[in-house]
């Protein structure tokens, strides 16, 4: 009994052995997505780079009547000068182009949801931010070819 005993005590943890290695082997396979940060974890430095570069410009196309963040137009043939605007009840991205200035995208800060959209192309495109409080409107025109924030007429 003692012999067999050493025997089965030996097998279990050849066993728990084999399976901890095939299981580390399968993480290891799969990648980071599992076991870290993808891309890898960030130094300050880095971070500050990657905020001081321009940042993409989202693209794709939604519905008209589209309010969910991260919304935006139909990208034109004729793609001109993109900027970014900012207000306290949200962001938006236009450009210029030959059809005049058009909204390429429009997300409502949290607590804020869109309440009107124009987003062109035309002489001047807005977007309405609503709050609970507060309401916010970001109207945009093209001075030369590039898209700059009016007061409201």
């Amino acid at each position: 009994m003692g012999r067999r005993s050493i025997l089965v005590a030996t097998g279990w943890v050849a066993t728990a052995a084999a399976a901890t290695l095939i299981g580390l082997g399968a993480i290891r396979l799969v990648g980071e997505s599992i076991t870290g940060t993808p891309g890898g974890v960030r130094s300050e430095a880095e971070i500050e780079r990657a905020l001081a570069a321009p940042e993409p410009v989202p693209t794709g196309t939604t519905g008209a009547a589209s309010t969910a963040p991260g919304t935006s137009a139909a990208p034109s043939a004729s793609s001109g000068v993109r900027r970014g605007f900012a207000t306290d009840g949200g962001t938006a991205v236009a450009e210029c182009g030959t059809g005049g200035v058009r909204l390429v995208s429009w997300a409502p800060a949290q607590g804020y949801r869109v309440r009107d959209v124009d987003r062109g192309p035309d002489d001047d495109v807005e977007v309405t931010f609503q709050g609970p409080t507060r309401e916010y409107e970001l109207k945009v025109r093209c001075i030369g070819s590039e898209p700059v924030s009016v007061a409201d007429d």
